[in-house]
């Protein structure tokens, strides 16, 4: 009998026909995509097994009320940690997770504890397929949107995170996620998940390849963070304006005639928590005292030249961006849609997840050097638009400001709108709410120290050639990764 073929026409990616036989469990179309094929085939060169079969325990946690009795501090808790707090390098930053109180650790979620060399994956959310070891000597705790693996004496934990870096487990990790709305993996299809049954020689010596090579590409990043880091020293020593130690921008109870002093022992009056000042000095103003406290500071120290506010360095009135819904490229013909998640910390245009408009109209097209600037979420965040080969336009959640170039080099005004001190600007400015903000009137008040053009010039040139360097060593980085991960593959599958 003929078998059934499908048009020339059709995209074989997207549509396509696969036999009854060839079904593995799940029958939704994007498991059995044709690309995914290579999995096979690169897995029957050695010996394999599955997650369930080579691991002890399979479990993932929950989430306590947000707020509730189960919280407390660092010095009394237990580190609680999320999809967001856990690196590929291993590495925990403690000093940003939340804590458990130890009755709920050992008892509500004694099921989700996680010890030293649990493999750790995420498993919902925008962060699924992430794959990371817990490195600590001390027990945590993790929530319903990661997965813990705990393995046999066979199975070096650190074998299989290696594994899952390079391409072929990626594209494992790829298969088995569900492309719905919120992505997710269950325990289920974790345990499922094929992985490499090697020697555990062989895997030792795999481990330490790959971390020898990690290093290198870990010290390429310390230089390229070394160079960053002097950004803020060189540029604020130009304009003679120095960071303030924490103290120095807090308030400072002094005697006022007829005022009530407060008792200048009491901790929280040292650490500038309660303060006094006069009724003249806030009316008409923002009465919060995080606000008056450190723009009394900003604005006593305005270093080597006069600061302009930016509302008079622009040529036009600043814009709010599109309010329209972002789809993905379909081809490379489509206009980018950009959004504060696709900038950086530095200010750089990220370039995964590139999405475009549901709608685009030419009023939001982006020019060279316009500057851009978040007014909520990541509040404060300033993008400079250099990428005159791609047409682009911008969210609703950004607001483009124009500057006169007679007056202004944009790139020292966007340098400038990374440096500390203008963070500094932005956490006073920025309303203390659930989710902060900063309008285009109040970015107006941005006051900026302005040198003449010729050191605005000198200073973005300077600037620009260490950012050069820094991106070349993280480039660098990146590039040794990519080869080790090459590289591993090839030893897994015996090449």
């Amino acid at each position: 009998m003929e078998k059934f073929k499908l048009s020339e026409n059709i995209d074989p990616n997207k549509v396509f026909i696969i036999n009854r036989s060839e079904l593995e469990g799940r029958i939704d179309p994007h498991f059995h995509k044709k690309e995914y094929n290579i999995i096979r085939e690169k897995l029957s060169l050695i010996p394999t097994s599955s997650i369930r079969n080579e691991s002890v325990k399979i479990f993932s946690g929950i989430t306590p009320l947000s707020g509730g009795d189960a919280y407390t501090d660092k010095d009394n808790g237990i580190p609680f940690v999320r999809s967001g707090d856990f690196s590929e390098d291993n590495i925990i930053d403690f000093n940003n997770l939340n804590f458990i109180k130890p009755e709920i650790h050992n008892k509500l979620m004694k099921g989700s504890k996680i010890l030293r060399n649990d493999l750790l994956i995420a498993i919902v959310g925008a962060t699924i397929g992430k794959v990371g070891v817990y490195n600590y000597d001390f027990e945590a705790n993790i929530n319903q949107a990661i997965c813990g693996v705990r393995f046999k004496e066979n199975i070096n934990p650190h074998f299989i995170h290696i594994f899952f870096l390079t391409d072929l487990g990626q594209k494992i990790l790829d298969r088995i996620k569900r492309p719905v709305a919120r992505a997710n993996i269950n325990l289920e299809e974790v345990g499922s998940i094929p992985i490499p049954l090697l020697d555990i020689i062989t895997q030792k010596k795999i481990v330490s390849y790959f971390y020898n090579k990690i290093i290198q590409k870990q010290q390429k990043e310390a230089e390229a963070q070394r160079l960053l880091d002097s950004i803020d020293d060189y540029l604020l020593g130009e304009l003679g304006i120095a960071l303030p130690k924490e103290e120095e921008h807090l308030p400072q109870n002094t005697d006022k005639k007829n005022s009530y002093n407060l008792d200048n022992d009491n901790p929280l009056v040292k650490k500038g928590r309660l303060f006094l000042t006069n009724l003249s000095e806030v009316t008409g103003k923002r009465i919060d005292p995080d606000y008056n406290s450190k723009m009394t500071y900003l604005f006593s120290n305005k270093g080597f030249y006069n600061h302009i506010l930016l509302k008079e360095l622009i040529t036009k009135q600043p814009q709010y961006g599109a309010n329209e819904e972002a789809k993905y490229f379909e081809n490379d013909t489509d206009i980018r849609y950009i959004r504060i998640t696709d900038i950086d910390e530095l200010g750089d245009l990220k370039n995964n997840n590139k999405k475009t408009a549901n709608k685009v109209e030419t009023k939001y097209f982006l020019n060279y050097n316009d500057l851009l600037f978040a007014r909520s979420g990541s509040v404060g965040r300033c993008y400079i638009h250099k990428k005159t080969n791609e047409i682009a336009i911008f969210a609703g959640y950004l607001i483009r400001f124009i500057v006169n170039t007679d007056i202004c080099n944009p790139d020292y005004i966007f340098y400038y709108c990374n440096s500390k001190f203008y963070k500094l600007w932005v956490s006073a400015i920025e309303r203390p709410a659930v989710q902060s903000n900063i309008n285009a009137e109040e970015y107006k008040s941005l006051p900026i120290p302005l040198p003449p053009l010729e050191k605005q010039n000198e200073i973005a040139t300077h600037i620009s050639k260490i950012r050069r360097e820094a991106n070349v060593l993280m480039q660098q980085g990146k590039e040794i990764l990519e080869q080790v991960r090459q590289e591993v593959e090839q030893m897994i599958l015996g090449n």
